[in-house]
């Protein structure tokens, strides 16, 4: 039983939010309090019930002020396993209330304390139903938080408006690996119980743009030797490792910022994937889905406030099954421009018919938008992981066999 004291933010501070449009939200500061920081990235909501964790440490959320959507945020504490990357990745943190007490087993420590070791600003008692509309009517918003009292609102507001945006950042290239190196990390004690034991190790490279932790360890349980790489690794390294029998399949992470920026990796995927005859096993998240979509030749959009949650419903039109998915993207794939290249939409976003999906039939290419590794979240997806394993296993098959 967890008997640590009740979280108090001490000494109570007021915080403030502004936003780009003069909306301004005020509350109680907590975490990285008192130290005159004013945070401006992007304001984005979750709508899921729980890991807040997870999201904390999410590099896709690079450059993004988090919004909350479930009413009581902190009530299990943190832990040192269930971390997606080694720091908090958000520029700031906003619910309407943070528990007092948090109570785990497998709690080390409370939310507020975690946000204020990281050095990140946070808010609480704040309207996050009437900011989450907000957002919804207007879109994503740039804003800015700020506990320090002698910066005026309306200086605020336009420090808020003066903030980088969203769309042109190439932010992947700041959060990916900057070296070559393995993963040996698998599910442990959380594998599903009916999981079948992996077969030969084959050996996956992961072109990292923010890979969460949690991704890298479904590939490993699975049997796969997960080798790191840096998401600028130029394509003739990669062909080599393919040529040499040194790799079997090629995988791309999630991550952060514009698609469209992360110029050098979408040509090294176009050279690599689309431009010569060896069919490499390809699978992409996120925005690996995203990046192998623009390297086809297809376009992508900015999404007026995103999909991020644990309870977005999408369809596999193939087989007409309905999946519950976790989701967290500001950006989507242009579906004309993806069937003009020879791509094929596979899965659809039902609450917006956007491309949660697509493959390459004459290519072993495939990518979704959602995230099956769900830490935390729902396990619908979780076979995709198998289906990239066995594109794997059978192309290795077959070059062994010519």
């Amino acid at each position: 039983m967890n008997t640590q004291r009740p979280t108090e933010p001490a000494p109570t501070r007021t915080g403030r939010l502004a936003l780009a449009d003069g909306s301004l939200f005020r509350g109680r500061a907590f975490g990285a309090t008192n130290q005159g920081l004013q945070s401006t990235g992007e304001v984005v909501f979750n709508t899921a019930m729980a890991g807040y964790q997870e999201s904390l440490t999410d590099p896709s959320y690079t450059g993004q002020i988090l919004v909350e959507t479930a009413p009581l945020i902190g009530n299990t504490g943190v832990n040192p396993e269930d971390l997606e990357s080694a720091c908090v990745s958000v520029k700031g943190f906003v619910v309407h209330e943070l528990a007092r007490r948090h109570s785990n087993y497998r709690a080390s420590d409370s939310l507020d304390a975690y946000l204020r070791d990281a050095g990140v600003l946070a808010l609480e008692g704040v309207d996050t139903r009437a900011l989450t509309r907000l957002i919804r009517t207007h879109g994503a918003l740039t804003g800015v938080l700020c506990d320090d009292p002698s910066v005026s609102d309306e200086a605020l507001v336009q420090l808020a408006r003066s903030g980088p945006a969203m769309e042109g950042a190439d932010l992947a290239s700041q959060v990916g690996s900057s070296d070559d190196h393995a993963w040996n990390e698998s599910l442990g004690d959380w594998a599903p119980a009916d999981h079948e034991a992996p077969g030969e190790p084959l050996t996956v490279i992961a072109l990292d743009c923010g890979a969460k932790r949690n991704i890298l360890r479904h590939l490993s349980q699975r049997g796969c030797r997960v080798r790191l790489m840096p998401l600028d690794t130029d394509a003739q390294t990669l062909a080599d490792l393919f040529e040499s029998g040194q790799a079997d399949g090629l995988f791309i992470s999630n991550g952060p910022g514009d698609p469209a920026a992360v110029e050098h990796t979408i040509s090294t995927l176009r050279t690599l994937l689309f431009e010569g005859e060896r069919r490499i096993p390809t699978f992409g998240i996120c925005l690996g889905h995203q990046l192998l979509a623009l390297a086809l030749g297809a376009r992508t959009y900015k999404l007026k406030f995103g999909h991020r949650g644990a309870n977005h419903p999408v369809l596999d039109i193939a087989a007409q099954r309905v999946e519950i998915t976790s989701q967290n993207h500001g950006f989507a794939v242009d579906a004309e421009s993806l069937e003009q290249r020879g791509g094929q939409v596979t899965h659809r976003h039902l609450n917006d018919d956007t491309v949660a999906g697509f493959c390459v039939p004459d290519r072993d290419i495939f990518a979704v938008q959602y995230h099956p590794e769900a830490s935390p979240g729902p396990h619908d997806a979780g076979p995709l992981f198998d289906r990239f394993a066995k594109m794997m296993g059978d192309a290795r098959t077959a070059n062994v066999r010519s």
